[in-house]
């Protein structure tokens, strides 16, 4: 357990994002005497802009379901926050701010669609803040860190300095820096000799090679992407769902989720994606293939894909395939049937180029999770800090996971 903090104290949070808020608003509503400090002009600029605006809050489902998301290291160490405030709490939370949610078929949790839904959300933390008495500095941003263990002793926005009882760090990782995360606060927290993971992309667009702008805005739907250890290698992750092309590459959940290992793949030298259309054995679409040519004998080559893939790509898929327009399907030798075949069960994408740490929706690295005790946030070593949110070397899928990470982080650092 970490240090026992008696009487009323004066606290002070850095970050006014998802972990920064909750962490404000429970230490306040403890009872202790806190300031937030945020360097934008207005909290949770990333929350106002997740989900497309919309914001998806968190994951529905049992606990154990949700913390399985994780990997297993991450999962051990979130469990005893999130059996404090987990996805049951931030929704009955929300619900009594007046903030009503509903759960999409793939269990990721919105507040019902409204223009703002997402402001909704930070507005709600606000209120909840200003009725605990937190004090909210914003355009405050840290330029430092002052102590050494067992202590820290201040921090420096400028030239003014500050000094608290207890320090909460929930400053965000590394992607998107125009909303103000841009990941210093990990350099300063290595100086003080802790162990960090480097930032890493993660939930991020992945670039490719041979990018396909006239197909920007297209998606393709219910298959899945695969990553593969070069052309034709080894399968080395998979993720069943959805993919939109932009205009130098792909973006969309099955993107997002595969990004990092994406990357991974990319440095070590061996990286090729593909997409399945169709997630059946190769010879039952090829025995289908075969059943519609007979059944249907003007049918063209480019429909039959097309029940599969958006107009805007049929073509260019037969062509890639050796095929064309004209062809009928019951004219193909068993060479081109099986070329066509192959097109639909792995879509050749090519290799990715270097994803970008800064489009990512989170980034993966951060404070190790073994500097940091599960059961408050308190770092090892020290005292009166405490760290929470993507801060800390947690990265789980798209759909919610990660902010619930944050809420329930938060939750814990600020309870004192």
């Amino acid at each position: 357990m970490g240090p026992v903090y008696p009487g009323v104290m004066r606290v002070i949070v850095v970050g006014g994002g998802a972990a920064g808020m909750v962490a404000a608003w429970r230490a306040a509503s403890k009872g202790h005497r806190v300031t937030l400090l945020e360097a934008n002009g207005r909290l949770g600029v990333k929350l106002r802009i997740s989900g497309g605006g919309k914001c998806n809050v968190t994951h529905a489902g049992p606990l154990k379901e949700v913390l399985a998301c994780f990997s297993p290291e991450q999962a051990r160490f979130l469990r005893p926050a999130m059996h404090r405030f987990g996805n049951d709490e931030v929704v009955e939370w929300l619900r009594r701010e007046g903030v009503e949610t509903y759960i999409r078929d793939n269990g990721r949790v919105f507040p019902l669609d409204r223009p703002g839904s997402a402001a909704a959300v930070v507005a709600a933390f606000e209120s909840v803040m200003a009725r605990a008495g937190v004090e909210v500095r914003t355009g405050a941003r840290v330029t430092g860190l002052e102590g050494r263990s067992p202590k820290l002793t201040g921090l420096r926005l400028g030239e003014e300095r500050l000094v608290a009882d207890l320090f909460i760090l929930a400053t965000g990782g590394a992607s998107f820096p125009e909303t103000g995360t841009r990941g210093e606060m990990l350099a300063w927290l290595r100086e003080l000799g802790l162990p960090m993971r480097p930032w890493f992309p993660a939930l991020a667009p992945i670039p490719l090679a041979r990018p396909r702008p006239a197909w920007e805005g297209v998606a393709w739907r219910d298959g899945e992407l695969q990553l593969l250890a070069g052309r034709g290698g080894k399968r080395l992750a998979r993720f069943k769902g959805d993919l939109v092309f932009t205009k130098v590459g792909i973006s969309g959940p099955a993107a997002l989720e595969l990004s990092q290992a994406a990357e991974s793949a990319r440095m070590s030298g061996l990286a090729h994606l593909v997409y399945a259309h169709d997630l059946r054995p190769f010879e039952a679409v090829e025995a289908e293939a075969l059943a519609d040519a007979r059944a249907q004998p003007h049918l063209s080559v480019v429909r039959w894909i097309q029940r599969w893939i958006p107009e805007r790509c049929a073509e260019t898929l037969a062509r890639e395939a050796g095929l064309g327009e004209g062809h009928r399907l019951k004219d193909l030798p068993k060479e081109a049937r099986r070329a066509l075949v192959t097109a639909l069960v792995a879509s050749d994408l090519g290799a990715p180029s270097a994803v970008p740490l800064t489009k990512g929706e989170v980034a993966a690295g951060g404070l190790k999770l073994e500097a940091v005790d599960p059961h408050t946030m308190a770092v090892g070593g020290f005292e009166n800090l405490r760290v929470c949110g993507e801060l800390l070397d947690v990265d789980g899928p798209v759909g919610g996971y990660n902010l619930q990470a944050a809420f329930s982080t938060g939750f814990v650092a600020g309870d004192l």
